[in-house]
Formats: C-alpha cells, sequence, structure tokens
C-alpha cells in the first residue's frame, strides 16, 4: 500500500509530507482548497504526464515522492526485477519535474524512465472517478478482471501457452512446406546436377596434383627428346665408340715396339672409351625413366579441364566441388524425406489446434458461467445506489475461428441505465454519477481480485446524497477491509466511515509570503465530527450538524 507521499513546491503545495495507513482514508475540504492537486501529484509520481505548469509559481522544480510497502510476490517487484532494480524493500518512486517541461524519474533511488514508472505505478495505484478512462473502464482489461474474478488466471495462461505452441507449429509447416516446393520445382536438375558431380567424382586438392603432373610430363617429353639425341651420337652409326676402340686396339699391338712411348696415349683412350660406355649407359637409363605413355598426358588433360569446366559450371571453385556434391545429395535426400516431415508437422499442428481448441473451450465456458456470477455480484449492488432499473451485464461473444493467445472469447462490461434502452459500454452510457456508482459496484463485486494495492475514489459521490452516499460509504468501507482505499469526497456518510480522516485546506505560508498554500493534515475525532458537521451544514455550523455528524459517525 502506499505509506507515504512527499511533496515539494508543485502548484500550490510548498511542501506536504503525508504518512498514509491501510483501510479507508477519506480526504475532505473546501472546494477549490487542492484537492486535485493531491492527485495530480500522486499521479505524477505513478508515471503520469509532466508538466512545467505543475511547478509552484518561483520554484524551479517541483519534486514528488511516493512510497509503497507491497507484498514480495507483487507483480510489481517482479517488473522492478526484470529491469535490474533492485526489489527488497519498500517500493520508492520520484518524480522531479522542471519548470521549463524537463522531468526526471528515480525509482529505489535510481535514475530510470517514466515507461517504467508507469508500468510499475500502474500495479501499485488505481484511480477512479466520474470520467476515469483507465482500469475498470478499459474494454482490454474486462476479459483478463473476468478471469481473475473467477480464478481462471491459470487455465487462461495454459490457453495462452497452447495458442503459442500451435502458431510455433504452423509457422515450422509454412517454413517446411515453403522449403519443400522450392526443392520441388529445382528437383530435376538437382537430381542431374548430382548424377553428373557423382560420376565426376572429384577429390578435394585434385586439380593441384593433376596441374603438377601434367607439367612435369610436357617437361619430360622436352627433356627426353634431347637426351636420345645424346645417346643415339653415343650409340648410333656415328658414334666414334667404335672407331676410337679400334685405333686403341692397333695402338696397343705396337706400343712394344717403342717402349714407353705409347704408354699414356693407350691408358687415356682406354679411359675414353670406358667414360664414353658410361654415358651411353647412363643415358639409356635416363631415357628409360623419362619414358611416359602420351595417352597418360592426354588422360591427364582431360581429367583436368572437366573438373576446370565442372567448377565453371557450378560457379564455385574445384576445391569445392566435392563439398558441393555432398551439399546437392543432402537436398535431394531432404527432398526426398520432405514429404514424410511434411506429413509429420501437419499432424503436430493439428495435435496442437486441438489442444488449443479443447482448453479454449473449457475456459470459455468457465467464463460464461463465472460472467453470470459476476452479473448477480454487481446487480445486487445496485438497488442500494439508486440504480435498481439499472442492469449490468457482461457482453460475452465467442467464436472457435478467432483463435488468440487469450481464447476465442471478447468480454466487455456493458450497462443499462433504465428498462427498454439499448445496453452498451459503460463509458458511452453511464452519466458521469452513474458510471462512477457502477464501477464502485463493479469494484465490490471484485473485491481484491486483480486490483492493485491502493484504490483511489475521486469525488464518486458527487451528485448523490442521502441513502446513496451512505451506501456508497459502506461499500468503500468493505473495499477498505481487502486493500487501501482513498477517498476523495464531499459527502458526509462517506466521510463518517473513514479509519483515517485527512483534512485539506489553503492559507499563506507565512506572513511576509502572501502566496496560498494547501495543507493536509489528519484530524482527530473533535476536529472530524466539525468537519463533517460543515459537510453537512454548509458554512454556518449549528450544533443540529454537529450532533448528526456524531451520529454519523458512531453509525460507521
Amino acid at each position: 500500500m502506499l505509506i507515504h507521499l512527499s511533496i515539494r513546491d508543485i502548484v500550490l503545495i510548498e511542501r506536504l509530507d503525508l504518512a498514509l495507513e491501510g483501510g479507508l482514508s477519506v480526504l475532505t475540504g473546501e472546494t477549490g482548497a487542492g484537492k486535485s492537486i493531491l492527485l495530480d501529484s500522486l499521479t505524477l509520481a505513478l508515471g503520469g504526464r509532466g508538466d512545467g505548469d505543475l511547478v509552484r509559481h518561483g520554484a524551479r522544480q517541483g519534486e514528488v515522492t511516493a512510497v509503497f510497502d507491497v507484498a514480495t510476490d507483487h507483480p510489481a517487484r517482479a517488473i522492478l526485477a526484470e529491469n535490474g532494480f533492485d526489489e527488497d524493500g519498500d517500493i520508492v518512486l520520484r518524480r522531479i519535474q522542471s519548470a521549463d517541461g524537463r522531468t526526471r524519474v528515480f525509482i529505489n533511488d535510481r535514475p530510470s524512465s517514466v515507461n517504467l514508472m508507469r508500468a510499475v505505478g500502474a500495479g501499485l495505484v488505481e484511480i477512479h472517478g466520474q470520467h476515469d478512462d483507465r482500469a475498470l473502464v478499459d474494454a482490454g482489461a474486462h476479459r483478463t478482471l473476468l478471469d481473475q474474478y473467477a480464478g481462471l488466471t491459470g487455465l487462461a495462461a495454459s490457453v495462452a501457452s497452447a495458442h503459442a505452441a500451435w502458431r510455433e507449429a504452423e509457422t515450422e509447416l509454412k517454413r517446411h512446406r515453403a522449403k519443400v516446393e522450392a526443392a520441388a520445382r529445382e528437383a530435376d536438375w538437382l537430381r542431374a546436377s548430382v548424377e553428373e558431380l557423382s560420376e565426376l567424382a572429384a577429390v578435394e586438392g585434385e586439380e593441384d596434383e593433376l596441374a603438377e603432373k601434367r607439367q612435369v610430363m610436357m617437361r619430360s617429353e622436352k627433356i627426353a627428346t634431347d637426351v636420345n639425341d645424346a645417346h643415339e651420337e653415343l650409340a648410333g652409326n656415328a658414334s666414334p665408340i667404335p672407331a676410337l676402340a679400334g685405333l686403341l686396339k692397333r695402338l696397343s699391338r705396337k706400343k712394344d715396339e717403342l717402349p714407353g712411348l705409347l704408354d699414356e696415349p693407350i691408358e687415356r683412350l682406354d679411359a675414353a672409351l670406358d667414360a664414353l660406355s658410361d654415358a651411353q649407359m647412363g643415358l639409356q637409363a635416363a631415357l628409360r625413366t623419362l619414358e611416359f605413355d602420351p595417352r597418360a598426358l592426354e588422360q591427364t588433360e582431360e581429367r583436368l579441364f572437366a573438373l576446370r569446366g565442372a567448377g565453371r559450371k557450378f560457379g564455385v571453385p574445384v576445391d569445392k566441388l566435392p563439398e558441393l556434391a555432398a551439399k546437392m545429395i543432402g537436398d535431394l535426400a531432404e527432398l526426398d524425406a520432405g514429404a514424410e516431415r511434411l506429413g509429420q508437422l501437419e499432424a503436430a499442428v493439428g495435435e496442437r489446434q486441438a489442444l488449443f481448441d479443447r482448453l479454449a473451450a473449457d475456459l470459455s465456458e468457465r467464463r460464461r458461467n463465472a460472467a453470470e456470477h459476476l452479473e448477480a455480484a454487481v446487480m445486487a449492488e445496485l438497488p442500494d445506489m439508486k440504480l435498481e432499473r439499472a442492469a449490468f451485464i457482461v457482453n460475452f461473444e465467442s467464436d472457435p475461428d478467432s483463435r488468440a493467445a487469450s481464447g476465442i472469447d471478447e468480454v466487455e462490461f456493458h450497462v443499462r441505465t433504465n428498462p427498454g434502452t439499448r445496453a452498451g459500454p459503460m463509458m458511452k452510457v453511464a452519466s458521469g454519477g452513474e458510471l462512477s456508482r457502477f464501477l464502485l459496484a463493479l469494484k465490490v463485486a471484485l473485491a481484491d481480485k486483480g486490483s492493485a494495492p491502493t484504490l483511489v475514489f475521486d469525488e464518486i459521490d458527487t451528485g448523490v446524497g442521502g441513502a446513496v452516499a451512505d451506501a456508497i460509504g459502506r461499500r468503500l468501507a468493505r473495499l477498505a477491509a481487502r486493500v487501501q482505499v482513498l477517498s476523495v469526497t464531499h459527502a458526509p456518510q462517506v466521510a463518517a466511515r473513514a479509519t483515517t480522516h485527512l483534512l485539506i485546506s489553503k492559507a499563506q505560508a507565512d506572513v511576509a509570503d502572501e502566496r496560498l498554500s494547501t495543507r493536509v493534515v489528519t484530524i482527530g475525532e473533535e476536529l472530524r465530527r466539525e468537519e463533517i458537521a460543515r459537510m453537512l451544514a454548509g458554512e454556518s455550523v449549528t450544533d443540529e450538524a454537529r450532533a448528526a455528524a456524531a451520529r454519523l459517525i458512531r453509525a460507521g
């Protein structure tokens, strides 16, 4: 609940520190004393729209701080945790509004954003008035309120999860179907390509190996020609070896005739013949090594050109051909398995849709039953508030074909103010006074289900009196047994039922300062009786009014 409100330099409020308690707190005072300023200040701390005109005249900036004590499992703490804020202890919302229009936001003394402050504030305080355009009159929240009233939030969450699972399966089915259809359009080309690449059977690194082998074979062909020519010179018809051998033989026969004279020439000729013979054998060995089949060169070139042609055709480097072949084989396998996978996905979509339909139908039936009970609960509150001829209707429409995360139902609270007239949305059909009473009746019926821990009612008793005002007071008191209620009121019947009475007034801050300042004080029994007597009698408070005030307080 809201335990402290601190306001500095906002419109007529110069300095205000207000401690608040649970139960029903009423705020009363003369018209123009500043009750609306107090609510505007609270709204500012809850993330409402800032405005430089809110700053007190002569001040550079205004400031509002609201401190809340809420349960550890309150949704506002989860929001803070998700945004990296410490969620332990009190929740402190502070807003600084500059006169130049700039605004600064702090949550738990850390800088924050207005959007986060608004999200947290929405879970902490609900403000209701005759012209309220939020909370209970927001048609988008009516289905959630009905679920909270009937205890269906768990089932509603299951429906939302089933819807998400169904839509996810549908998305996967659409994606896979598109992929299968696209693959089917390319199936013929894909199969021909796989056949061609499989027949080619390219191996990574094969291009470089073949290119090197081709270069070696081409070089070997040129070298072999030169070696063969040399070998022909030594071993062919023009070889000098036979002539030198004959010369050496003749000289050897003559060497005895000339002792010592031919020894050296003969020795050198013999060595030369040995060298030439070794050279001839070396050239023969080289020729055998250089021998190659011209067909092998042709085959190497054909293989190399085939690989490079395939690379150009498929737009990939030759080394990537094996990878491309594997991918195409995989695509073909996926295409072949696509029909089976498609059937599995279609079955999954059907199963998840069936689960959603079953849960949504169950939720819808429970909602319809809860709607009847809620209608009866609200209708039971209306007669005491002089709305006995009015009707509260939970407008309930179901369409099994309109599947959404929220189910298959559209829910909106309608009212009919008089018999014979057409029912319609509360904001469009009810007048200001009627709307406030419908809202109160609905809030009482909902009790603390889905309610913020602090409820603020801004002059919802305007234009009513007597028994109606008393009925409003009793219902506010009933609400205050479950949540904190703060009511700005002009009805003495409401004020008499308060557990805390706050009096707002307007006076000069001091003698030197002619400006007026709004003050709020908690008043005790005697002053409370006097204030309620003023509310009954007007400016001239009589003893009869004081006695009537005392009776109201005792009755409350």
